[in-house]
């Protein structure tokens, strides 16, 4: 049996990798400057105008001993998709910013764009079910670990956002604990993921469902 190629500290450190390599975080939120590649800096600069607020570091759960750092918001899906979503949302209408700090604690978030109202609630809902099995589907891959998931529960957030927990373990590994927050405004979708080694009792579930309200509430676009 292989060890799971999503354990949270190979997902966790490989963004936080890719991130520092790749990309510098926008001017005044990132801890040095880098010259990303010019691919990279094309997709940034296709961003349209127009595009939904995205969160900000200072919007995130606060981290005890690191500011948080951010990407630009960048068109399409992120190289990494975040742990449980994978292969569920588009990258067509998508934007997305990551997140990292100095330690292992990272996030990502997904924004997309849909055609129209019920498309996007479509997607919503695929997400979360796919977050709601995700503990399931992970034991089913890595029969010798242990995953388990908690419903946080229905956030009044525009056209409404749930936010959920999934915490994993695998022998000779770190656990990993993740928090989930989908939500909606009109006829678009959004995805915001965090994570850290560690458990249920060390999720910051109160900061994160601030942080998931406030990611639907930017969706607004007249």
């Amino acid at each position: 049996m292989h060890k799971p190629t999503h354990s949270f500290r190979g997902a966790a450190l490989g963004v936080v990798a890719t991130a520092a390599v790749v990309a510098v975080a926008v001017a005044g939120t990132g801890p040095a400057q880098a010259q990303a590649p010019s691919a990279r800096a094309e997709a940034q600069a296709a961003v349209p105008q127009g595009t939904p607020g995205h969160l900000v570091p200072r919007e995130l759960p606060p981290h005890p001993s690191s500011d948080w750092y951010a990407s630009d918001v960048t068109r399409g899906l992120p190289e990494t998709p975040p742990f449980c979503v994978e292969k569920t949302l588009p990258s067509a209408g998508a934007t997305h910013r990551t997140f990292w700090t100095e330690y292992d604690t990272s996030a990502t978030q997904i924004v997309v764009r849909t055609g129209t109202v019920e498309a996007a609630r479509k997607l919503a809902a695929a997400a979360e079910k796919k977050i709601r099995n995700c503990a399931a589907d992970w034991v089913r891959d890595y029969p010798e670990g242990t995953a388990s998931g908690r419903d946080y529960g229905a956030l009044t957030a525009e056209d409404g956002a749930h936010v959920y927990g999934v915490h994993t373990s695998y022998p000779d590994s770190e656990p990993g604990i993740h928090l989930f927050g989908v939500g909606r405004d009109g006829r678009t979708v959004t995805v915001v993921s965090w994570g850290e080694m560690g458990g249920f009792d060390q999720a910051p579930v109160a900061d994160f469902k601030r942080t998931t309200t406030t990611a639907v509430v930017k969706l607004y676009h007249p």
